[in-house]
């Protein structure tokens, strides 16, 4: 890391000097380094009540969230690192889950897919700020919020000034803030901001004080003596001023985040009333009128939960129109630090999700779960993004008052304005913003050409807005040193070459736009135009009809302006062709993806992603003398036009690509459930013998503690076993089991199978009354109860200590006897905290048989010493009665090098049974392990994920992989399957290049499997 980041001698020594001179007068580094001290620390980054300045250079921070965690090939974070990049964003926020950096109590683990320094390193490279979030708490719909969970043995209260809870985080902060530290911006590193905690805004009522300045100074505090000289900032759930400057503990930036149309993707077309924060700037100005107003989370998109509608409902309801009309009332308000949550999501691989989601975290964001990006949403975000590279006057103009009366010719649309020094923005939207209709209007603005005018002016025309649609008029407008008096279409980009300047605006389909050109000479080079001159402008009025127009205008200095429909402005792309440097960009025409554009001498080389053949259209910045262009590496034939103009085609070529056929593979079959058996030994199991809880939330309703984690097992499947001898009386057993939303539970008694909660999506906890058998006086029985923990709970609001809602048996009855007559044991993952397997951190393996023994790693089916059985598979054969099987099987992927190929497994519905549960669907869950790495739960009585992507590096492309899959049924009768397929779900040419595969800990025997 130290040899990529270079320190920055001057500022890093000044530092240094000052801190050393500090103490020699008696002041300690936590007393020097205090909120306001700013000049002590660093220059790089500042700020004034506008915006960030990064190296003197004002700029909007323009960020999408991104959790590394979330996908564990760090071969492919620059992939999407460019993909942010290349839709015109600077910042990248992250998360760090410490739950999967401490899963022991003082051992701190960052290495391989853990590791940061390679996120680090792609994002210098991509051209990428970085938001630095690591909690301690991060809540991000993780297990327990990102909290371990030996946390549930901490007696003091959470996200407080315990004693208890601040020791416990101290290792971690010092960990993760070092490696943050060395990243920073001031070391040669991408990181210009970190924040300190996160969403700290609800407590109890009992929690006081709240907000508890000692709990934040302190986090903040290990936050600075760890190193970290950038500003802090915050992220309130809400704006309420929590923390803000002026406040005690008070960060450098306020900042908050917000979710307006929340997370109902069962009802993706219906916007509420009254949801369109309205009043952010009002509140900015109250609550931190001396920073820039920031936004830490926007809603990119929603989360889905357990038996929710899934994510294509809740791409709709967070669709390019709520883009349209969410974000740029963001605008409006002022936010010059905006980041949306998510724009890349990910997978909650390896159990490290909370309850409340399910495997894939794809959260509808504009760039896929499996990284694709052809969703409308990126490409309205490109629109977006890149307008504010190129409109440096929107950070410092003054935010107007909202009104639908000043400047329009209809009340039923708003406009709030802002005003630069000379450029003007009017934020246009419906009075009521989740219309439907479509209002026609005129725009009433003042410009220094014409004065207070109408617009448009020519031709008869009037503006249309339709429905969940919102634009950005600008007046005054520089391009490149013409003034553009209006436009009414929206700017995309713009640039001034040596020989010319190149505008794209663009509207929505079907409406009319004008604008007016402070230019004489009209050259019309594509499509139809109206258009007059007047006072030395070029005024140009037109429809967007699906038809391209070009215009030329000028003499000396000529401007190209391209007038677009909204649909083919989404293929052009503007390209900086060095990181963090828009001084010569590539701007074209191009299709599905381009990730890096660059000039060298007279050769311009292209590198992206094409999913079909496409046509290039190089609108400027390519050498005048070009003599050769690549695509990826290939070089194109090209033309040249006589406006400098360079088309091209890139064919794509469709290789061979072939996936196996599960259901024709040759499978191997082993029980993962040998604890029902009668002649088990637990002898190595954990004694649940606990008399007191360590967890301060639930008092205990059994005479010995059954929560998995106070015995140190906080993830994957619980399995229990409780011994009795039989009076011969005993009729049921009573059973109040709990293991977070949509989980299931089994019971078995001597391996007599007594029933299951078979689950559903809201249920957290669950209670049955098993009827046993007649049973024989003298005789010892075993109870086995297996619980599948779906994570550890959040802990959003303070005081509530939701996170340590304990995991396991809350709650038993024998019939006819006491408690104490059954003794308990129990398993989790092997080892619980002192976990085997390294790679793949302290979640990723559960209870079951085969986990514990580690069959589930690569290599085990032909290294492993048990009884494996030859089988047809787990959709052919399935498992014959209720419990819980394993299917193993490798195949040999040999997909085509230079190609971007997506593949996930896809469980087919379940529309029938054979099962008595009394349900039209059977009840089964699944683990899915590809090549060691768990990869999916998919719970077919629930869902509603029936697809897991799984990225290659996970899988080897080219090469064998290790497929395992368990198979837990919890209805009577044989239980199988459905279906299970891989699939290909997309390719695509690309540069991006190869991937390498993860490295991860093979099978070995287990010394201490049981």
């Amino acid at each position: 890391m130290k040899s990529l980041f270079k320190i920055v001698g001057a500022v890093a020594l000044s530092c240094l000097a000052i801190e050393s001179a500090a103490r020699t007068v008696g002041f300690t580094p936590k007393q020097l380094i205090k909120p306001y001290k700013r000049a002590p620390l660093q220059d790089i980054v500042t700020w004034d009540e506008h915006s960030l300045f990064v190296h003197g250079e004002r700029v909007f921070i323009y960020s999408g969230e991104f959790h590394p965690y979330r996908l564990p090939v760090p071969g492919l974070w620059l992939d999407v690192f460019q993909k942010i990049k290349a839709l015109g964003y600077n910042g990248v926020s992250f998360y760090v889950d410490w739950a999967l950096l401490e899963g022991k109590p003082g051992v701190y683990r960052a290495d391989g897919v853990f590791s940061l320094e390679p996120f680090y390193e792609a994002a210098q490279e991509a051209g990428i700020w970085l938001i630095a979030r690591p909690g301690p708490y991060i809540n991000a719909e993780a297990s327990g919020g990102g909290f371990p969970g030996w946390l549930q043995r901490i007696n003091g209260i959470l996200r407080t000034r315990a004693e208890d809870y601040l020791k416990a985080t101290d290792l971690y902060v010092a960990s993760i803030g070092k490696s943050i530290a060395e990243a920073q911006i001031t070391n040669g590193g991408p990181v210009i901001l970190v924040q300190p905690e996160n969403e700290y805004t609800g407590a109890t009522a009992d929690i006081q004080p709240f907000p508890d300045p000692v709990y934040m100074q302190y986090v903040e505090d290990q936050l600075r003596n760890a190193g970290i000289v950038v500003p802090l900032i915050s992220n309130d759930a809400s704006p309420k001023g929590h923390n803000a400057p002026g406040q005690p503990a008070a960060v450098d930036i306020y900042g908050h985040d917000g979710y307006p149309v929340g997370f109902d993707c069962a009802n993706p077309t219906v916007w509420p009333d009254n949801k369109l924060p309205t009043n952010w700037k009002d509140l900015h100005v109250q609550l931190s009128p001396s920073t820039p107003f920031s936004v830490l989370e926007f809603q990119g998109g929603a989360f889905d939960p357990w038996g929710g509608p899934g994510w294509d409902k809740c791409s709709v309801l967070v669709n390019a129109e709520f883009e349209r009309v969410f974000y740029k009332n963001v605008y409006a308000a002022g936010a010059t630090i905006l980041n949306l949550y998510m724009t890349f999501g990910g997978t909650n691989w390896g159990n490290l999700g909370h309850p409340g989601g399910y495997t894939s975290y794809d959260y509808s964001a504009v760039i896929r779960e499996d990284r694709r990006v052809d969703r409308e949403k990126y490409s309205e975000q490109k629109l977006q993004a890149s307008f504010f590279k190129v409109s440096p006057a929107y950070l410092t103009a003054a935010r107007g008052n909202a009104s639908n009366t000043t400047w329009t010719t209809s009340q039923d649309l708003t406009v709030t304005p802002a005003f630069g020094n000379s450029t003007n923005f009017y934020f246009l939207r419906h009075a009521k913003y989740n219309s439907i209709e479509s209002v026609s209007y005129k725009l009433t603005i003042p410009t220094t050409a014409f004065g207070n005018i109408t617009v448009p002016q020519i031709n008869g025309t009037s503006l249309s807005l339709n429905g969940h649609d919102s634009k950005i008029h600008v007046s005054n407008y520089n391009v490149g040193g013409t003034t553009l008096a209006y436009s009414t279409a929206e700017i995309f980009t713009w640039h001034k070459y040596v020989d010319k300047t190149v505008l794209i605006v663009y509207g929505g389909p079907g409406e009319t736009h004008e604008l007016a050109l402070a230019a004489t000479g009209l050259e019309i080079i594509e499509g139809d135009v109206k258009s007059v001159t007047t006072k030395g402008y070029t005024v140009i009025n037109w429809k967007t009809d699906g038809e391209r127009k070009i215009v030329k205008v000028g003499v000396t200095d000529i401007v190209y302006v391209y007038l677009l429909d909204r649909n083919s402005a989404y293929n052009y792309w503007t390209v900086d062709q060095a990181p963090h440097d828009s001084s010569n960009p590539i701007i074209l025409q191009a299709g599905y993806l381009i990730r890096s554009a660059k000039v060298d001498g007279d050769t311009l080389a292209l590198v992206g992603d094409l999913n079909a053949t496409t046509p290039i259209e190089i609108l400027g910045g390519a050498p005048s003398s070009l003599s050769k262009l690549t695509f990826n590496g290939e070089e194109l034939a090209f033309k040249t036009d006589a406006q400098g103009v360079v088309t091209a085609t890139a064919d794509f070529i469709t290789p061979k690509v072939a996936v196996p056929k599960l259901n024709e593979l040759k499978w191997k079959y082993i029980d993962s459930l040998p604890e029902i058996s009668s002649t088990y030994d637990d002898s190595a199991w954990t004694a649940a013998d606990l008399k007191t809880t360590y967890n301060s939330l639930r008092k205990l309703t059994t005479p010995t503690s059954l929560y998995s984690s106070d015995y140190g097992y906080h993830t994957g499947t619980l399995v229990y076993r409780g011994t009795f001898t039989s009076t011969g009386s005993e009729s049921s057993l009573y059973l109040f089991t709990q293991g977070g939303s949509a989980f299931g539970a089994s019971a078995w008694l001597n391996g007599t199978y007594l029933g299951s909660w078979r689950g559903y999506d809201a249920a957290s906890n669950g209670n049955n009354t098993f009827t046993f058998p007649n049973l024989s006086s003298g005789k010892t029985y075993v109870v086995t109860v297996v619980i599948d923990n779906m994570g550890l709970d959040e802990d959003w609001t303070i005081g509530t200590e939701t996170m340590k809602n304990p995991r396991g048996i809350l709650d038993y009855t024998l019939s006819t006897r006491n408690q104490s007559a059954v003794t308990w044991k129990l398993a989790g993952n092997l080892g619980g905290e002192d976990y085997p397997d390294i790679s793949r951190g302290p979640l990723n393996e559960g209870g079951l048989f085969v986990e514990r023994a580690g069959l589930h790693l690569p290599g085990a089916l032909s290294d492993a010493d048990v009884d494996w059985k030859d089988s047809a598979g787990p959709v052919t054969d399935g498992i014959a009665a209720p419990g819980i099987g394993y299917f193993a099987t490798s195949f040999d992927l040999a997909l085509p090098s230079g190609y971007d190929i997506p593949l996930s497994f896809t469980f087919s519905n379940a529309t029938s049974s054979n099962s008595s549960a009394g349900s039209s669907a059977p009840a089964y869950r699944v683990q899915l392990f590809v090549n060691g790495w768990q990869y999916g739960k998919y719970v077919n009585n629930i869902g509603p994920q029936t697809v897991f992507p799984v990225p290659e590096g996970i899988l080897n492309y080219r090469g064998t992989n290790y497929l395992g899959i368990t198979l837990w049924g919890l209805d009577s009768g044989t239980t199988k399957i459905q279906g299970l397929e891989l699939g290909i779900d997309g390719l695509a040419w690309s540069g991006y290049g190869e991937v390498s595969v993860v490295d991860g800990q093979n099978f070995k025997a287990r010394s201490g499997a049981y």
